[in-house]
């Protein structure tokens, strides 16, 4: 497969190493200093790209990937209030979308585990809810995709939780998110419910990039000859 890299700092390059082992061909390489090689011709050379930018950047590299044909995964975080727009975009384009806030298995593992943890504890006020995430001091955004991906899958089904704070809760129905920047930490993610009896406690913890690169490239490998908006669900069998 020809693989177009949008975004080469730490996890362009190991996306790189992955795909190249898994014997992938990367055919365009776009950075800061080269964003002007990111046109049509150069885009349509590769069969699928793979956007790993930051929040600034995100958003019009996707509106740009979006009038070619070429699929895309996207595991940039940050900009997701206009995820409408974009969705729309490659629907119209007619070919294949695939965002993830995090690409690594066993993320996505961990994502089923929260869901079918808060349904368990839907009806268990008693417990209080505490969300926490530790990356590296170079994560631009605060709270991580992750961390607001496992507060909105407990919102879903804690439906007393109305919104999510990047704070300790000072009512009931904010559900807090604590973060953490320390070197080095390729990321934690926690949740713990807390009672005056006991608490229930399930972490997930990163100790490389190469877990969301793997993830990266299978799902480049899923989407390559598909048309439609996809997610790490459909890519994992969930």
């Amino acid at each position: 497969m020809k693989i177009a890299l949008i975004g080469y700092g730490k996890m362009g390059k190991a996306i790189e190493r992955v795909a190249t082992a898994r014997g992938h061909d990367i055919v365009l390489k776009i950075d800061v200093d080269n964003r002007g090689e990111m046109t049509k011709e150069n885009l349509s050379k590769a069969e699928v790209a793979i956007e790993f930018t930051g929040p600034s950047s995100a958003l019009e590299n996707l509106r740009r990937c979006a009038e070619t044909p070429v699929p895309v995964i996207c595991g940039s975080t940050g900009w997701l209030k206009e995820y409408s727009e974009i969705e729309n975009l490659y629907k119209q384009n007619g070919s294949a979308f695939l965002y993830a806030s995090n690409f690594s298995i066993g993320v996505n593992i961990f994502f089923e585990l929260n869901r079918k943890l808060a349904t368990l504890m839907a009806n268990h006020p008693e417990y209080a809810i505490e969300l926490k995430e530790i990356h590296h001091t170079q994560k631009k955004d605060a709270p991580s995709g992750t961390a607001i991906t496992l507060a909105e899958q407990i919102m879903q089904a804690i439906p007393s939780f109305t919104h999510w704070v990047n704070r300790p809760g000072d009512n009931a129905s904010e559900l807090p998110i604590l973060s953490e920047r320390v070197d080095p930490a390729p990321g934690t993610h926690e949740i713990k419910y807390q009672s005056p009896i006991d608490d229930i406690q399930i972490i997930h913890t990163a100790h490389s990039r190469e877990g969301f690169a793997s993830g990266a490239v299978l799902a480049a490998e899923y989407i390559g000859h598909k048309k439609g908006i996809f997610t790490m669900k459909d890519v994992l069998g969930f």
